[in-house]
């Protein structure tokens, strides 16, 4: 019999309600009972974001019908704490640094309660088993097991959540280098945080978009009559209604906003048609009904074939989007010089950024002006391209940045920003546009799959004397960061090492396949797990120790770079070696000579362990001539709190901690006292594009430059009034000391007032000026250096790998929050575990093949190995209190430190990835056949 009620109880809360056809209990909670805190990731109850306790036990409410709630008890986020009083889950989530982009974590932290329900002292076994189907994207599962297990300790001893194990900076400041934790963790661990998908506006409609589903063809032909006709649905655009240009792109013009009749498919993810209507369900529906024929023509699947003769061209200047070439030196002369020459090929392929929030656009006109809410990590660049498809001047659009669900580069380009605006700008009412997992996945660009041909000279000592490298890019349908992705491959594609001859090309190639862009690593994880595989086989032949390979042709100080640049400061390869080999020794516990050997595990002879070692470095900012520019504000209120303001976008990586640390030290303040605002194009001035491990050290310097100068002003207010030189005024914990006064901020604020100053500055920070690829001299700003040693354990019965140990050294420059920065570098490791084993973006003559998460493997806590952070501080001296880029530096050296090892344990040296267990446990057996013949 059909239910005419449901009655449920619901954080303590009875509520009687009447079902709805197909809802989910996620639906109930989000969209009927207000309860946001539960997170929709993938509607396939693959990853856990949605998790709520039903009747004591854990269930996933995307996938659960909202008729089996009936008669139940639920618990949800906003359900756990008590008034004035966080649960010691969710005050140890935020003591320990455990919460980054925060998504992910109501549902991490409601499986860890219905477990400690059960499990009062859980072992780390137990909350890996809970949390096995509970993903992270920003992967800090090490942080997360610490953090449940200082959870349950304080459940049973009553006492306070113990401190994490962080050690502070070997430098720090009063603020600077000491541990803090994020401004936004509480609102996370509560479900309060708000998302772009949780705002609702008064008459909202909803959008989709009609996808052309094929790789390449023209349009024909498109009919929405049977569209319009769809109860509910309110407008029907395709591109001859775009009022302004139809393109848009993030550095070259080249991607529709729609594709109209007589124009060029690139890709199955272009826009023919976007829809409004009342609700989602009609919104699909109508898409459904919209016809459209087309011309097929042939497909360009992969970047080698783009270049060959006779190709389709895809766009109109052909396949080729840029030839970039690095040349030092002559390699031919060095290749005559080597004792030994090596050259091989390699692959690596797409992958997905698979942050677990999907993309979601709102878009609301507001007089004669359009406001977007969008998690976006480039604001002011959304900006100019909406304005641009509208028509209009940039001034009557405004950004509204939203926390964001995780980015790694993927939500730089646009996504549904111009679509609903469109939608909005046609009916007068907000739409919102939320892609579903299935839609993210086909649609957004992703990281470039490449062809890397290396071939390397040395000496019989080991010295490096040549490299050539040719790469293939496969940037897909259309430019997106395509350019300069793969231009960080190009430059850094002869390693972290000092060589004299060095030439490089690459063939930036469009294809038929989603396009690429901008990923964690931008390009040089592909060139390093070439590069480093390539090292580690040279020292093979040469019969040397991998280590002292990489020490002795390592980048010091005064050596110059492929590109022409001379390491004048800040070049801590080295001692990221030297640190990496002594842990190796300690952790294993083996001697030095056994360290890269084969193990096999006592009782159990088919496991065999084995060590790896790679080393990495990765420019900071985004150098090759670029005016790197990021402006930030900061004003003292009437109460003496502070706000620091800019457009920079915070996606998790802890940008808002870093700024408000970097306010509190100059004006000597607890970092409490300053609040911060980012991802506003009408409050915040332009922070540049979140990218290029670039927003510590120039939105830092923006924020720390900002606060001196008005701490500058503050003095010279105080000097007149107090008649006391400049120099002689203190900046101190309890406030500041003036002429044998004491004045608090909210005195100093009224001393401001009352000589007519404004206590608030805006500063603009310019980089230091770099060269264009070509020109020699300093073609970035830093760079970051790191190395890593990784042990796996391979069973040899089925080919599976699992990495038991991660040894990470990085240079950052200097430790501005040790607590973030363990963090970023546990996402870092966990990342590159998942390139190296797992993931792949399939596409098959330009269709899509991974376009559901269940087909797109990422590491869970079930993968994460041990991992030892080690921080080196070798300071550059205009990044922030020496501060330099760590957000793609972390993950670089782990896909090849982990093959490495995988070539040590069991003699199989892989050239592409991921790592197949099935190749695996043919080559496996293919050495033992030789063997035996």
């Amino acid at each position: 019999m059909k239910k005419t009620q449901l009655s449920l109880t619901v954080n303590g809360q009875n509520y009687q309600l009447a079902p709805l056809p197909g809802e989910t209990l996620a639906d109930l909670l989000r969209n009927r009972l207000k309860l946001t805190g539960t997170k929709i990731g993938c509607n396939e109850a693959e990853c856990g974001a949605c998790t709520v306790i039903m009747d004591g036990e854990p269930v996933l409410s995307c996938s659960t019908p909202a008729e089996r709630a009936d008669g139940k008890t639920i618990t949800t986020i906003e359900g756990l704490a008590k008034p004035e009083k966080l649960h010691p889950l969710q005050e140890a989530f935020i003591k320990h640094g455990a919460v980054q982009c925060g998504f992910c974590i109501p549902g991490q932290i409601m499986t860890s309660y219905a477990l400690l329900q059960k499990k009062q002292k859980p072992s780390s076994a137990d909350i890996r088993h809970a949390l096995k189907d509970t993903l992270c994207r920003c992967a800090g599962y090490p942080t997360i097991e610490n953090a449940i297990l200082a959870a349950a300790e304080s459940l049973q001893s009553g006492q306070p959540v113990a401190e994490p194990q962080v050690p502070p900076s070997a430098t720090e400041g009063a603020t600077v280098g000491t541990l803090k934790i994020r401004p936004d963790a509480v609102e996370k661990v509560t479900g309060e945080a708000i998302f772009t998908d949780d705002l609702k506006f008064e008459n909202m409609l909803f959008a989709a978009v009609k996808r052309a589903g094929v790789p390449h063809a023209f349009v024909q032909r498109i009919n929405v009559d049977k569209a319009r006709e769809v109860p509910g649905v309110v407008t029907i655009m395709t591109a001859r209604d775009v009022p302004g240009e139809n393109i848009h792109g993030l550095v070259i013009l080249d991607w529709p906003v729609m594709v109209g009749v007589g124009e060029r498919v690139r890709y199955v993810g272009d826009a023919i048609a976007i829809v409004a209507a009342e609700s989602q369900e009609a919104a699909k529906a109508a898409v459904e009904l919209i016809e459209v024929d087309f011309d097929l023509q042939p497909v360009v699947s992969d970047a080698v074939q783009a270049r060959k003769e006779g190709q389709p061209q895809i766009h109109e200047k052909g396949n080729l989007l840029k030839h970039i070439k690095v040349r030092k030196g002559d390699p031919e002369i060095g290749f005559a010089e080597a004792d030994v020459v090596l050259e091989h090929t390699f692959h690596t392929p797409a992958t997905d950024h698979l942050f677990m929030e999907p993309e979601c656009s709102i878009a609301v006109p507001e007089g004669d002006r359009m406001l977007i809410y969008v998690g976006s990590q480039i604001p002011y660049q959304d900006r100019t391209q909406v304005a641009r498809a509208l028509g209009w001047e940039e001034t009557r659009v405004r950004i509204v940045g939203q926390l964001m669900g995780g980015g790694f580069g993927g939500k730089e380009d646009i996504a549904g920003q111009i679509h609903a605006a469109l939608l909005a700008n046609a009916t007068g009412q907000p739409v919102k546009l939320l892609f579903d997992r299935h839609e993210s996945l086909i649609v957004h660009p992703k990281r470039h799959a490449t062809q890397i041909k290396v071939k390397l000279g040395a000496k019989k000592d080991g010295t490096l004397v040549a490299a050539k490298t040719e790469l293939y890019g496969d940037t897909g349908a259309y430019a997106s960061l395509g350019e300069k992705v793969l231009t960080r491959a190009t430059t850094h594609s002869a390693g972290p090492y000092k060589i004299p001859h060095v030439h490089a090309d690459c063939y930036a190639m469009y294809t038929n396949n989603p396009p690429a862009g901008a990923f964690r690593g931008f390009g040089v994880l592909q060139s390093a797990f070439a590069f480093e595989t390539m090292m580690d086989n040279l020292a093979e032949i040469l019969g040397l120790d991998r280590i002292e390979l990489r020490r002795k042709n390592a980048l010091r100080v005064g050596d110059e770079t492929s590109t022409g640049q001379i390491m004048r400061e800040s070049a801590g390869l080295v001692e990221c070696i030297d640190k990496v080999e002594s842990s190796m020794l300690k952790v294993s516990g083996l001697p030095y000579e056994e360290l890269f050997k084969a193990r096999r595990v006592p009782d159990a002879e088919h496991l065999v362990r084995a060590w790896g070692f790679a080393s990495a470095f990765k420019n900071t900012g985004l150098g090759g001539g670029a005016d790197d520019t990021s402006g930030a504000e900061v004003e003292l209120y009437e109460d003496g709190s502070f706000q620091v303001r800019s457009a920079a976008a915070e996606l998790g990586q802890g940008l808002v901690t870093i700024m408000r640390m970097m306010v509190a030290e100059e004006l000597a303040v607890p970092a409490e006292q300053v609040s911060v605002l980012v991802m506003d194009t009408d409050l915040t001035p332009n922070g540049g594009p979140t990218t290029a491990s670039r927003q510590t050290y120039v939105t830092g310097n923006a924020s720390r430059l900002a606060a001196k100068t008005l701490r500058e002003a503050i003095t010279a207010t105080l000097s007149e009034k107090f008649d006391m030189a400049p120099e002689k005024i203190r900046f101190a914990a309890d406030g500041v000391h003036v002429n044998g006064h004491t004045l608090n901020m909210r005195e100093v604020y009224s001393e401001m007032k009352a000589s007519g100053k404004d206590p608030r500055v805006l500063y603009e920070y310019h980089a230091p000026e770099t060269k264009p690829l070509g020109q020699g001299g300093d073609m970035h700003v830093a760079f970051s250096f790191a190395s890593q040693a990784a042990e796996v354990e391979v069973n040899t019965n089925t080919g599976e790998v699992r990495v038991l140990h991660v040894i990470s050294a990085n240079d950052v420059g200097r430790a501005i929050n040790p607590l973030g920065l363990r963090g970023q570098v546990e996402g870092g490791v966990v990342m590159g575990v998942g390139h190296a084993l797992l993931e792949n973006f399939i596409t098959k003559d330009g269709y899509v093949v991974t376009d559901r998460m269940s087909r797109y493997r990422i590491p869970s806590i079930m993968h994460t190995p041990e991992i030892t952070s080690i921080i080196v501080e070798d300071p550059t001296k205009d990044g922030p209190y020496g501060a330099k880029g760590v957000g793609e530096i972390v993950l670089i050296p782990t896909p090849p430190a982990i093959t490495n090892a995988i070539y040590n344990a069991v003699g199989v040296r892989f050239d592409s990835l991921p790592v197949d267990q099935e190749k695996l446990l043919w080559a496996m057996e293919e050495n033992k056949r030789e063997l035996l013949s």
